[in-house]
This record gives structure tokens, C-alpha cells and sequence, in this order.
């Protein structure tokens, strides 16, 4: 019945009054993974765009391409099987720099766009970048080199759908979505793997959606980053599974402008599929399993700027090192004169199995305090086996330092919360259990004005000049 109404309706109705679409076969393109289809395809785009909008449309096959510039009111649909290969030239993304003034991210993208509204990138096919490809293996981004073509790579646009495709084998990030505006990311498949700096996601805007996606990456699999003076804020994250050699879901490192209106739920973290360059069992003591995650939530502001109003709730993480890590530091101060301001923070109903003696902490530096955070109902699974030592010794403020778990170490005083320079800090209902003895108490605060301690069975809690800490009476204190 429906499908003899869509026959009638596309009898009756005029041709003209359906959205505009060209096939990229019409236009002459060849799925055979080795023509060159990049004039075809930005022909396509550019003609959609032209009538005022409407869809590219790739059947299946694998189509090689250099970089494409997208246009405003362009839909790229990808169908089942349909395969956009990129170029394994560099050269061929020389020109692909959204912005050229040196002001904003100097990267370039296999689809790249400034300044655009109403796009999309949908369908069930695959966006390949081949980034394991000699040509694009010049090391970690830190170390200088050229610079590698992301996958995506979208700056100050608006209205934004990408949903349902495969993203995989990038020579860089795989998406980065720049002072972007009203944004949904939803279904996506993420793989990438074959290089250094090959994060899942990175977003810098406001107003976004992400939901229901699998992202299994080298570096960070889902990242929030501040740039630019302006917030990174009012961005939802929802019922996604992450894997990642880094950090799982992060708020940093670049924190420039800041962070407000976050909210995370649902999510899953786990292991990556790959270890390819990391080998973290090998480079770091005490680390319980081959492959591990760093943090499964990283919320980092180093960079003189504003974390307000972080909410995360449901998780279950395995194969993490740290299950939380919160850090405020002063590294630079690039927009204020006065160091940075991480506050309003409420983590709820986490369940981790931890794989380190680095515990989750929560820090900040002398000078700037960490204000108003929420913890409650937290269970968490550790190997054990701290030592005295390892609660005796000192930790340094590195306050400049990079932000990651383990700045401080390779163990911490505490074996469930470290916690340094904090303001109004409320734990509730926390479970820490060792697999093995462990000698560590499991909240180690250290410079805490405000808070309290309920519900959380028989953990230690060790005081170093705090203040007004109020603790349930069935905890065992050791101060």
C-alpha cells in the first residue's frame, strides 16, 4: 500500500519539486579505487550547490579522491558499499586549509568547508583516508613534521548532520568540527588505528548532538576542545561506545576559551581494538593489563580558561587506568590574566575495573582551586598492591605540566581518590575494592576546604590541611 502511494505521489508530482540530485556516475566517475575522481565529484558539489542545494549522490564502489571542498546546502549521501578513498599524496591537501591567516587550526581535510550552513554527510558507506600510507607516517604531532589531512574538517559552519557512515584510516584526526553551530553526529562507526594523533572526534562549537556512535581509535576517542576565545559549550553526549589507547571522553587539553553545559551519558569504555605505538604495560610501571586505556573521563583546563556546568552519568568502563581525572592547571594563560576556573562538576553511577595504581584524582594547583564537585555512587575495581612508599611519597604540583594521569607518577598516595586543592567537595556512596592488599587509604585530600564523605563503606581517609570535611561515622578515619 505505502509503496503504491510513493508511485502515485512521483506520477503526479512534478520532477522539479523534488530536492536536486546528481549521481557522481552520471557525471562520469569510476568506482575501481584507482581513477583519479576528484574534478567529478567537486563538479557534483558545486552544481548541487548552484541549483540552490540538494544531494551528491556515490553508489557502490571505491572512488579515489583528493581533497573536496564542501558547499553550503550539499547533502553527500554514501550508499551501502560505496567507498571514498583519499589521496595518499600530501601534496594533494596543500590547498585544503579552511582557514589561511594562521588564526585557527593549520590542518587540512579530505572534506573541508568555511563558513557554510545546511550540509550533510550521510548514508551507509565509508570515508577512507588509506592514513597508513607511507606518506602520511612523519610521528606524533608534537614533534613537528607536516601537517596531515584530517577526514572532516569543518570550520565555523552551521547546521550540520553526519550520520550512519564509516569513518577509518586517518592520516590525522579523523573529524574535527571548528566553531561549528547546531551539529548532529549520530551512528557513526569509527576505526582508525594506522597513526599517531588519530583522535575519534574533536569538537569545538556549540550547540552539538552526539549519540549512538563506536569509536575505536589510537588517540582520544571522543574530544571537547577550546581553541579560541569563545566557549565550547551546550553539548550532549549519549549512548556511545568508545576504545581508546588515550583518553576515552575528554574536556581538553587545548582550554583556551572553556567548557559550560556539557553533559555525558550512557556511554561505554573500553580497551581499543589496537595497540600499535602506545605499549603502555612497557612504558609505565604497575600497569595490570596489555592494552589499557588512559582515563576513561578527562576534564583538563591548563590553558587560562573556564570549565562551568560538566554533568556525567551512567558509565561502565573496563581496561582503564584511571577511571576519572580532573585537573586544573597553568600551563598558559592565553585570553585571561587570572588562571583558569574548573567548577560545577557532578559525576554520577560510574562502574569501572581499573588496570593501575593510579587512581582517579581530582587537583588542582596553590593558587587556583578546583570548586563544587558532586561524586556519588561510584564502584571501582582495582589491582592492589600499594605500598607504604607509595603513600609517603611526595607528589609535585607540576602545574605546567601536560595534563594526564600520570603527571604525578606512576602511583599516588590514595588508591581510590587523590584529591589536592579543591573547594566544596561532596563523595557519596564510594566503593574502591583492591584485588590484592593494598596499604593506601582510599581518599587522600590534601589542602580541601568544604565537603563531606558519606555512604561509602569502610574506606581510609587521610587529612592534610583540610578544613571542614565531615565524614560518615562508619568510615575509618586515618589522619
Amino acid at each position: 500500500m505505502k509503496r503504491a502511494l510513493l508511485l502515485f505521489i512521483l506520477s503526479v508530482v512534478p520532477l522539479h519539486l523534488f530536492p536536486f540530485s546528481i549521481n557522481i556516475l552520471d557525471m562520469g566517475a569510476k568506482g575501481d579505487g584507482i581513477t583519479d575522481n576528484t574534478s567529478i565529484i567537486q563538479n557534483a558539489i558545486n552544481a548541487v550547490s548552484a541549483k540552490g542545494g540538494g544531494t551528491v549522490y556515490v553508489p557502490s564502489g571505491k572512488y579515489l579522491t583528493k581533497a573536496l571542498e564542501f558547499k553550503s546546502d550539499v547533502h553527500l549521501y554514501l550508499d551501502a558499499g560505496a567507498v571514498l578513498l583519499g589521496s595518499t599524496c600530501l601534496e594533494d591537501y596543500a590547498n585544503a586549509f579552511p582557514i589561511l591567516d594562521g588564526k585557527l587550526n593549520q590542518t587540512s581535510g579530505l572534506i573541508w568547508g568555511r563558513r557554510l550552513e545546511n550540509i550533510s554527510i550521510t548514508g551507509l558507506g565509508t570515508i577512507d583516508g588509506q592514513g597508513e600510507h607511507p606518506n602520511f607516517q612523519h610521528g606524533n604531532d608534537a614533534d613537528g613534521g607536516p601537517k596531515r589531512p584530517k577526514l572532516i574538517y569543518f570550520v565555523e559552519c552551521r547546521d550540520i548532520r553526519v550520520s550512519n557512515i564509516t569513518l577509518k584510516n586517518s592520516a590525522y584526526w579523523v573529524q574535527h568540527y571548528e566553531k561549528c553551530e547546531n551539529v548532529q553526529i549520530t551512528g557513526l562507526k569509527v576505526y582508525s588505528h594506522c597513526n599517531y594523533n588519530n583522535d575519534g572526534l574533536d569538537i569545538d562549537g556549540k550547540n552539538i548532538l552526539v549519540s549512538d556512535c563506536i569509536i575505536d581509535v589510537e588517540d582520544d576517542a571522543i574530544c571537547l576542545k577550546s581553541d579560541h576565545e569563545t566557549f565550547c559549550e551546550n553539548i550532549t553526549i549519549t549512548n556511545c561506545i568508545t576504545a581508546s589507547n588515550c583518553n576515552a571522553i575528554k574536556l581538553g587539553t587545548a582550554s583556551h576559551g572553556g567548557f559550560r553545559n556539557i553533559v555525558v551519558s550512557n556511554c561505554v569504555v573500553h580497551r581499543a581494538s589496537e595497540d600499535n605505538i602506545r605499549h603502555w604495560s612497557k612504558q609505565l610501571e604497575h600497569i595490570s593489563a596489555d592494552v589499557t586505556v588512559i582515563s576513561g573521563i578527562a576534564i583538563e583546563v591548563v590553558d587560562g580558561g573556564i570549565i562551568d556546568g560538566v554533568t556525567i552519568s551512567n558509565m561502565t568502563m573496563r581496561d582503564v587506568q584511571t577511571p576519572i581525572f580532573i585537573k586544573l592547571g597553568d600551563r598558559r594563560r592565553t585570553f585571561r590574566k587570572e588562571i583558569g576556573v574548573l567548577r560545577n562538576i557532578n559525576i554520577d553511577n560510574i562502574v569501572a575495573i581499573a588496570e593501575s595504581l593510579i587512581p582517579c584524582s581530582i587537583t588542582g594547583v596553590e593558587g587556583g582551586y578546583v570548586e563544587n564537585v558532586s561524586i556519588s555512587n561510584i564502584q571501582i575495581t582495582f589491582p592492589g598492591g600499594g605500598t607504604r612508599s607509595m603513600f609517603e611519597k611526595p607528589v609535585p604540583e607540576n602545574k605546567k605540566r601536560y595534563p594526564e594521569n600520570r603527571m604525578f607518577g606512576n602511583t599516588l598516595p590514595a588508591s581510590g581518590f587523590y584529591v589536592r586543592h579543591v573547594k566544596d567537595i561532596r563523595f557519596d556512596n564510594i566503593f574502591i575494592k583492591p584485588l590484592s592488599p593494598d596499604v593506601r587509604p582510599q581518599f587522600f585530600l590534601d589542602d580541601v576546604a568544604g565537603g563531606y564523605i558519606t555512604r561509602s563503606g569502610k574506606n581510609r581517609i587521610y587529612h592534610k590541611n583540610c578544613s571542614e570535611i565531615y565524614q560518615d561515622e562508619n568510615i575509618v578515619t586515618n589522619q
